[in-house]
């Protein structure tokens, strides 16, 4: 069957990993079609690979399979899931990796892979991108039901810091920083539905006013707010970082201050 698989994982591209996975694929479906999402998540990063699931999901046909491998957890105790959200399915380890599909899609479903018999033969310790997860996502575009690999499961593992904001009594929004992609572009939580007018953003004690329609908008080397590709807010600088020049880190705190002009006519 002709399905779309996709890999994301923090495996690099200088050694046979990627490669290993590929073929663990196409030895049980030799006509899946395989979408490197990403190999540089950066190693051991399970919340930068949960964003970039997040940023990318969407844009997939019904059907695709979303295979993560970000892993630090490996040969331990941790549980190989298969998750159904969005008519598209995740694998990967249960280490919250799929968080912010959990928050997107509350109507996901969760599996605990249990059927052995969908893993390659004696699987390696320390390498069940190829021995576990690809192989049980290669059975899956080959039609095997989720329910047919293990039992649904309601407690899965999920990150410290969920993908939602906190609205304060006062009107502001208690956002954070949720990725900083290779540009220094800082990407926020926040959301259209949650700026008004004249909003200002305040972080790492620097005040952001001014929010621009594209990066060239203006030549000054200056901070600015930007609707990103995502669809969250992001803190941009044009040609440059704005994580150097306002000195953050992802899961810095930043607050959205609503106008208080337009807080009194609400």
């Amino acid at each position: 069957m002709k399905t779309v698989i996709t890999l994301l994982t923090d495996f690099g591209t200088a050694d046979y990993f990627v490669g290993a996975v590929k073929g663990a694929i196409l030895s049980v479906n030799p006509q899946a079609v395989i979408v490197d999402l990403t190999h540089e998540i950066p190693p051991q990063d399970i919340a930068a690979g949960a964003f970039t699931l997040l940023a990318a999901y969407k844009t997939f046909p019904a059907g695709t399979i979303h295979v993560g491998v970000v892993d630090p957890g490996v040969g331990s105790t941790r549980r190989p899931i298969i998750v159904r959200a969005n008519k598209q399915f995740f694998v990967g380890p249960d280490n919250g990796l799929f968080t912010y599909i959990y928050d997107r899609e509350p109507s996901h479903r969760v599996f605990h892979v249990t059927a052995e018999k969908y893993f390659r033969p004696d699987p390696s310790s320390t390498f069940h991108g190829r021995d576990i997860f690809a192989p049980v996502a290669a059975a899956l575009s080959n039609g095997v039901k989720p329910r047919e690999f293990g039992p649904k499961i309601t407690d899965a593992v999920r990150l410290p810091l969920t993908l939602e904001p906190k609205l304060l009594r006062n009107g502001d929004v208690r956002a954070r920083i949720i990725h900083i992609d290779r540009f220094g572009n800082c990407v926020t939580n926040i959301t259209r539905d949650l700026v008004k007018p004249n909003a200002t953003l305040r972080v790492n004690q620097k005040t952001i006013r001014e929010f621009r329609n594209f990066y060239g908008e203006d030549s000054t080397n200056t901070s600015f707010a930007i609707w990103g590709s995502a669809g969250f807010l992001e803190l941009s600088v044009n040609g440059g970082s704005a994580a150097n020049l306002l000195k953050v880190r992802r899961d810095d705190t930043v607050v959205l201050t609503q106008s208080r002009k337009d807080a009194k006519k609400n």
